[in-house]
């Protein structure tokens, strides 16, 4: 018989406690996964994968250990317990850690308001292979491919429940569906290779197969007979690949848990500025159905509206970050942008990570000409 999340958490707990934790937290997550590749249009592998996995989290004094396990039994769950106590007696101090204080905890959240998970059913493999397969025929079709690679299509549900010793316990449910296409333009020793892909939580929300395919092979085909500039300084304009990215580099940096470790590049700069005054990051955490949202903070803490995302404006036809406000510092405190600054991206798109159209950042000063 299955157990329900809620009461594997509940299990840790009371074990934690019996093995002699000061205090610990739990989680507990469900899930499936379903996968399609096609080649040669033809199904080429199909994968699925159902799984339970539970991770405990101690603390003895100001020592904490952390400890996981895929088997569900009560004698696994008495082990780990015991095992992580141990664990936890034998590690150095941490100042930093502990749980949040029962007035920090995240009450009344709502997960149906995130739109974490997609009501609809789950895909069957059939329609998985007819979108990873579209997208390879229409591949195939742009003039100057020779092959694509992969076409691949996939599904994933998860439940997820976390409780603390503090009093909190909560969980919610989150999908994704996901389309990838590969494809490679030229011959020989000039053969190039490019991909297009997308993820969504919502099905109905994701481009169409003929879209990915095209656009991967135009990617492809794009990189062929590449020329070196001449020296010079030039405006920078990234592809939305890349600029995802890049945000993550600073976010890294100011990560609590690096600095204390004194593991970030960032670790002696709090109150410096570390970015040019005219531009921000506005984290927006309860913008519906974007795939990186949670229901809480890792300790349990209500998300607020503070660092993160940059807002996006539409100009031009395009997603573009838009510098609003000064973000000075390294410190955490951050400056809260009103909540009618810019529209909203379209549903399932975080910030300027916008898909339709396909998203560019100008790290430019905001001017007409950037758009």
């Amino acid at each position: 018989m299955t157990n329900p999340l809620e009461a594997l958490t509940a299990q840790m707990l009371e074990a934690a406690q019996r093995a002699g934790a000061d205090a610990a937290d739990a989680m507990a997550t469900r899930g499936t996964s379903l996968s399609v590749d096609v080649r040669g249009g033809a199904l080429e592998e199909a994968q699925r994968e159902e799984s339970t996995d539970i991770g405990l989290r101690v603390f003895v004094g100001q020592r904490l250990a952390i400890v996981s396990a895929s088997d569900t039994a009560t004698r696994t769950i008495d082990e780990m317990a015991a095992r992580a106590v141990a664990m936890a007696r034998e590690a150095p101090e941490d100042a930093y850690a502990g749980l949040a204080d029962p007035d920090m905890l995240a009450q009344g959240a709502d997960a149906e308001a995130l739109q974490l998970a997609d009501p609809t059913d789950e895909p069957t493999p059939a329609a998985l292979q007819d979108d990873a397969a579209r997208a390879e025929a229409a591949a195939l079709e742009v003039p100057g491919v020779a092959q694509v690679q992969s076409a691949s299509a996939g599904y994933s549900a998860d439940q997820i429940h976390l409780a603390a010793s503090n009093g909190f316990s909560g969980g919610y449910r989150r999908t994704s569906r996901g389309l990838s296409c590969l494809a490679i333009a030229g011959t020989g020793t000039g053969m190039e290779r490019d991909y297009d892909g997308d993820s969504r939580i919502f099905q109905a929300d994701l481009r169409a197969p003929e879209e990915i395919g095209t656009r991967a092979a135009a990617r492809a085909v794009e990189r062929l007979d590449a020329r070196k500039p001449p020296t010079g300084r030039y405006p920078v304009l990234f592809d939305e690949r890349i600029a995802s990215s890049l945000i993550g580099h600073l976010l890294g940096a100011v990560n609590g848990s690096s600095i204390a470790r004194g593991a970030s590049f960032l670790r002696d700069d709090l109150g410096k500025r570390i970015l040019p005054a005219h531009l921000s990051l506005v984290e927006e955490p309860h913008r519906p159905a974007c795939p990186a949202h949670a229901l809480s903070m890792p300790k349990a803490w209500p998300r607020q509206t503070e660092l993160s995302w940059p807002m996006a404006c539409c100009r031009a036809g395009r997603w573009i970050w838009r510098p609003r406000v000064n973000w000075g510092s390294a410190q955490p405190r951050m400056r809260r942008a009103a909540p009618a600054a810019a529209p909203h991206p379209p549903r399932g798109t975080c910030g300027w990570r916008a898909r339709r159209p396909r998203a560019r950042i100008c790290w430019r000063r905001w001017a007409p000409g950037c758009s």
